[in-house]
């Protein structure tokens, strides 16, 4: 996967340097050629100095082959300007944009791009996004009994609650993560469109629970 970061911060080289070392070839961008001198040594992505939403920028990055596009950077309008550019611009499959303000994360939820609050997990809910046909393994007991995992709300599952969720597959639902809130997965909570469920589930039950998931275009 061919994957543009746009914003060489914090959370900008994390993912970065994670998709890098996952095998997928990562052009990063930044205003800031200094910024540049954070990434770690073992990065092998290109490096592009300019502005997110200038489109020789973009097209130096590899706009017109790419996969997916992140926008990280300091600044909402920034960010948002670029996803935007990105999706309707060059037609980018998967955008994701770092929002500070809860109320803007919001609307440009709702026009159909994913957006990320600036928490502590914001690498991890990235990726998630990236990789939504997947689930996302985020933790196991120490004897591998329990497991658990997150993605994002198959279609077949907006506006069904929790417990209708829990009770045609054999996992429990653990939270939901929508714009910059997170709260625990009550039995009424109505599952909407980009919201990042996190559900656990035994490591007995896997192979019911992956045909299961097939059903509905998700896998473990």
């Amino acid at each position: 996967m061919h994957v543009i970061v746009m914003g060489c911060g914090r959370v900008g080289i994390a993912v970065a340097t994670k998709l890098s070392s996952e095998g997928h070839f990562v052009s990063i961008i930044d205003k800031s050629a200094q910024a540049f001198q954070d990434l770690p040594r073992q990065f092998q992505g290109q490096k592009v100095v300019g502005v997110g939403f200038d489109l020789d920028t973009l097209r130096e990055a590899g706009i017109e082959a790419a996969d997916a596009f992140i926008s990280v950077s300091s600044g909402d309008n920034s960010n948002i300007i670029s996803a935007r550019v990105a999706r309707e611009k060059f037609n980018v499959k998967k955008v994701v944009a770092r929002i500070y303000d809860p109320k803007r994360a919001e609307i440009y939820s709702r026009l159909g791009i994913p957006t990320i609050a600036s928490v502590s997990w914001s690498t991890q809910q990235i990726i998630a996004l990236l990789n939504s046909e997947t689930s996302n393994a985020i933790w196991t007991d120490a004897n591998n009994a329990i497991q658990v995992s997150s993605f994002l709300t198959p279609p077949e599952w907006i506006t069904k609650t929790v417990n209708e969720i829990e009770n045609e597959f054999p996992i429990r639902l653990v939270s939901i993560s929508r714009n910059s809130d997170s709260v625990l997965a009550a039995p009424n909570f109505i599952l909407q469109q980009s919201d990042l469920i996190i559900f656990a589930y035994q490591s007995s039950a896997k192979n019911k629970l992956e045909t299961r998931l097939k059903e509905v275009g998700r896998s473990l």
